[in-house]
């Protein structure tokens, strides 16, 4: 039977994607590392902000006018919309929601005792930059070579607060021997973090970052992940807007692949020796003073937010 509200959401986009495709800092999936870049500046600039990202208005600033004016915390480029600026206020509430999850997530493990950090597809995150990292605490970030390029030059004047490992390599290819050749250490235990990226995964290789992710991990290990889903509506609305205020054209739902069947990351990660804690993305934004309006609802990003612990194979 024919599920009646999938059939009333708008059709799904034909991805952009193409395989070994690779992107500048402001093209295909690096333009959605400044959109997201530009959600935590202008959330650091108004008022009792969750969290502090003082690298995200320099990183995002530094691609060009239009996307300085994207990280304003007063939103003027949307003038004379107040529709539109609840909308994309709502959208940074989302940033700085899961990015608040995720740095309590390194300040956790941390606290336990690992010192082995890889960021999944790091972007433009600053979290080498900006967190209180033990002394000996080494962050390997992955992401496409031109994306490391950008953020490396543009930062180039800061020092990052922990051992910062850069590996350039495309997820889809054999990451796991750059990041040996890197220094990474697979006998010591590991915090992952796969935050906006499994969608921008064929679903083939989503399953292989799942397991080399649980292969290259020690017991003890640790992964946080963010699942987001891919109705065609959210969002929608903010990337229009942010076409045609500011020419810029970042469109998630057009650089995702759509496959509806991939892997459940929660059962696989549980199937395969992971202890697994899930949060509601929206219980999550409430709980922290961000609920989504009523009104807005179909505008809201939903996603769930993952932790798991490693206690060692099953097998």
């Amino acid at each position: 039977m024919t599920d009646v509200n999938s059939s009333l959401q708008p059709p799904l986009p034909p991805s952009r994607r193409t395989a070994g495709d690779s992107w500048a800092i402001t093209e295909l999936v690096g333009a959605t590392a400044l959109g997201v870049a530009a959600a935590r500046a202008a959330e650091t600039a108004g008022a009792n902000p969750l969290i502090r990202d003082d690298f995200a208005r320099t990183l995002v600033s530094s691609a060009g006018p239009a996307w300085a004016r994207l990280a304003d915390p007063e939103l003027a480029w949307l003038d004379g919309d107040a529709r539109g600026q609840r909308g994309h206020r709502l959208g940074i509430d989302y940033q700085a929601v899961r990015t608040h999850f995720f740095d309590a997530y390194f300040a956790g493990a941390t606290a336990d005792g690992i010192r082995q950090v890889v960021i999944l597809a790091a972007g433009l995150d600053s979290r080498a930059y900006r967190l209180d990292w033990p002394a000996e605490a080494a962050v390997y970030e992955i992401d496409q070579p031109q994306v490391l390029e950008y953020k490396a030059k543009t930062l180039q004047s800061h020092v990052p607060t922990a051992d910062r490992r850069p590996v350039a390599v495309d997820l889809r290819d054999d990451w796991p021997a750059a990041l040996t050749a890197a220094g990474y250490d697979r006998t010591r235990p590991t915090a992952w973090l796969a935050e906006g990226l499994l969608p921008y995964l064929p679903s083939d290789a989503q399953d292989r970052l799942f397991e080399m992710v649980t292969a290259l991990s020690a017991p003890g290990s640790q992964v946080a992940i963010e699942v987001f889903g891919m109705n065609a509506s959210n969002n929608t609305n903010r990337w229009q807007r942010m076409r045609d205020r500011l020419g810029l054209d970042v469109n998630v739902q057009a650089l995702i692949f759509h496959e509806p069947d991939r892997t459940d990351a929660a059962e696989w990660l549980t199937d395969h020796g992971w202890q697994v804690t899930v949060v509601n993305n929206r219980d999550e934004m409430a709980r922290l003073g961000r609920a989504v309006p009523e009104d807005l609802a179909d505008e809201a990003v939903r996603s769930s937010l993952l932790r798991a612990h490693f206690d060692g194979p099953t097998h």
